[in-house]
């Protein structure tokens, strides 16, 4: 990789990976071999590096986990997992992670400060970020939060850009038709729960799912996803994705086939089967299981590929550009960082 652009993206890291709303199991310090695209017909099994995050971003993956460890997939992966996107993402630069799974917005800033390095494999996790209230029933809709005092976490990253967007789209200025109080974690908006007779809150899951186990009354007001889609523009929200180095999708086209084939089918089973793939969450020390369970319906896992990935992710980046070219890298992303296979 090239190193003198690590420093750079470091930085960019620390500042895109707020948005992820998301222990490690350790994979060897040096680079491990992987097989060549001619693995697939002589019978051997490519080995992939695969990194993800505490939280949404890596519960769709837990059945390939799983069944790798039982020796039945077709590719051999080796995990590692981490609290935040900047302990991951140096190793991707340099070589030593294949794929990983973090905010969406981070892949179009590693692709744009790193000469077109990774691509977008796809989506795997739509929106998880909803406007609660406890202590009352007075959001029904956009409308209603005018005068409201909303808290939340996520200042300067997608999370605001998201919240912005949809205040605007539905006729309120978030400068002065709410008052938004931006608090550093979650846990800061769920202590003040506790400490206020009447909350308004954007939190993400899994933190919605904690507050609601404290706060029986506290209620859902508002799914910032399907608002999203009622604009009918053509994106979607999105929270995070899986990002490929690009030489080893070009040297290793068979893996990443078997490896998306392997993926899907992970998703799918997470979200028919929800009580079992709770339980492996909390084996593989992503969430607890009981807040698993509970939440994974709630977190829009998904396994969105092809030209449906790259027309969901281009208007999602436009929204984000516009309000901070920053949040993507400080422009939008070629067509080259969206991985289509042939």
């Amino acid at each position: 990789m090239k190193k003198k652009f690590l420093a750079l993206l470091l930085s960019a890291c620390l500042a895109a990976a707020l948005c992820a709303g998301c222990g490690s199991t350790d994979t060897p310090a040096e680079d491990t071999p992987t097989e060549d695209t001619t693995a697939a017909e002589t019978g051997e099994q490519s080995t992939i590096r695969l990194g993800g995050l505490k939280g949404p971003t890596s519960m769709g993956m837990v059945k390939l986990l799983a069944d790798n460890d039982a020796g039945t997939t077709t590719n051999h992966y080796e995990f590692t997992m981490a609290g935040s996107a900047d302990e991951l993402t140096p190793k991707m630069l340099q070589g030593e992670l294949d794929i990983l799974a973090v905010p969406v917005n981070l892949g179009s800033v590693l692709y744009n400060n790193s000469e077109g390095s990774v691509q977008l494999l796809a989506v795997n996790t739509l929106g998880v970020i909803y406007i609660v209230e406890n202590g009352g029933q007075t959001v029904t809709d956009w409308s209603s939060l005018k005068g409201q005092t909303i808290y939340a976490t996520g200042k300067g990253s997608t999370p605001e850009y998201a919240l912005n967007y949809l205040l605007e789209e539905n006729g309120l200025d978030p400068a002065s038709d709410v008052t938004i109080e931006w608090k550093s974690e979650p846990s800061e908006v769920v202590a003040l729960m506790a400490a206020e007779d009447h909350v308004i809150a954007m939190l993400p899951q899994p933190f919605v799912t904690v507050a609601q186990s404290k706060f029986p009354d506290l209620q859902v007001a508002i799914d910032l996803t399907q608002e999203w889609d009622k604009l009918d523009n053509g994106s979607q929200l999105n929270t995070a994705g899986l990002i490929v180095r690009t030489e080893f999708a070009q040297e290793h086209p068979d893996a990443v086939a078997a490896f998306l084939e392997e993926y899907a089918a992970s998703t799918q089973y997470v979200n028919d089967n929800v009580a079992e793939a709770a339980q492996l969450v909390g084996q593989y020390d992503i969430v607890e299981a009981a807040v698993a369970e509970k939440a994974i319906p709630y977190c829009n896992i998904v396994c969105i590929t092809g030209e449906e990935m790259k027309t969901s992710v281009e208007g999602y980046f436009q929204v984000l550009f516009d309000q901070n070219p920053q949040s993507v890298g400080g422009a939008l992303p070629g067509d080259d960082f969206y991985y289509i296979a042939q």
